[in-house]
């Protein structure tokens, strides 16, 4: 990939259900090392589009790439072996298994040995070690090693958010999907996320597409963003360009208020103005 190419590709993505057009020719180029933020008010169609670009639904209209090779068509667990992982709204982890059995059923995308695992084989056996060994690994970056063998549904809500973020980063991706992954933190979970999310870029190289309502945590964080409105793509650009644009100003507070405004961008989740960074 040419340096000034963006990792993933986004193009005209389109989405029609029946008569409604819930995204709407949408442009979005994530460049690679970047934590890029897709933002809007609730039913902006930041979901629909992640559910695209990661093959849970096909588009109507427009182009996914990753690397410059095209991912149109192609089901979700084939998007991962590409190098693509997502995290979703809601929790889905495996609550009786456990911590380290859900980091490792992350890593199906890059098991070998094949029906080795019916009679144990010894290549299955060494990868099975190599497995446990990478998932530990993966627990001790996000801060869950001492719950390794802990019911993955006995932890608490924010350190279920992780385990997440850890079996998606198992199947050894480029490119991470985080479908709000602050939802329903405490002000304390949410500062421990941040401080993860920074981390899995600046230490591990990771490149991060984000929905997320948390405009303080988006704003601190993401190097670039990119605006939806009734599904239309309405700014893309950095955090001070974007929190100053007048049509995002608009699409939050409504246009009578959008004059008064300079440089506030509402919390979505409340839908009250808020301060987007201080």
């Amino acid at each position: 990939m040419s340096s000034s190419s963006p990792l993933l590709a986004v193009e005209g993505l389109t989405r029609r259900f029946q008569g409604l057009v819930a995204v709407d020719g949408v442009d979005v180029a994530v460049r690679e090392g970047t934590v890029h933020g897709l933002i809007g008010p609730n039913g902006a169609g930041k979901t629909t589009c992640f559910n695209m670009i990661s093959g849970v639904l096909p588009p109507s209209e427009g182009r996914v790439s990753l690397d410059g090779h095209p991912l149109d068509g192609l089901p979700p667990y084939r998007r991962t072996a590409r190098g693509l992982a997502r995290t979703f709204q809601n929790i889905r982890i495996f609550s009786e298994m456990t911590v380290l059995e859900n980091v490792m059923t992350g890593m199906h995308a890059r098991l070998t040995a094949g029906l080795g695992i019916l009679w144990r084989s010894p290549a299955f056996r060494a990868e099975e070690r190599a497995a446990k060994a990478r998932a530990r690994d993966l627990l001790g970056f996000v801060g869950l090693l001492a719950a390794a063998d802990h019911r993955a549904g006995d932890l608490p809500y924010g350190d279920q958010r992780r385990l997440e973020i850890a079996r998606a980063l198992a199947c050894e991706p480029r490119l991470v999907l985080l479908d709000e992954p602050a939802a329903g933190m405490n002000p304390a979970e949410t500062h421990a996320l941040l401080g993860l999310l920074r981390r899995l870029r600046d230490e591990r190289g990771l490149t991060l597409l984000l929905v997320e309502h948390d405009m303080p945590l988006v704003m601190s964080l993401c190097d670039r963003l990119t605006v939806l409105n009734f599904g239309k793509r309405i700014a893309d650009g950095t955090p001070a360009e974007v929190r100053r644009d007048p049509a995002v100003i608009a699409a939050y507070l409504g246009a009578q208020q959008a004059e008064a405004q300079t440089g506030a961008v509402p919390a979505e989740a409340s839908g009250h103005p808020a301060e987007a960074a201080r």
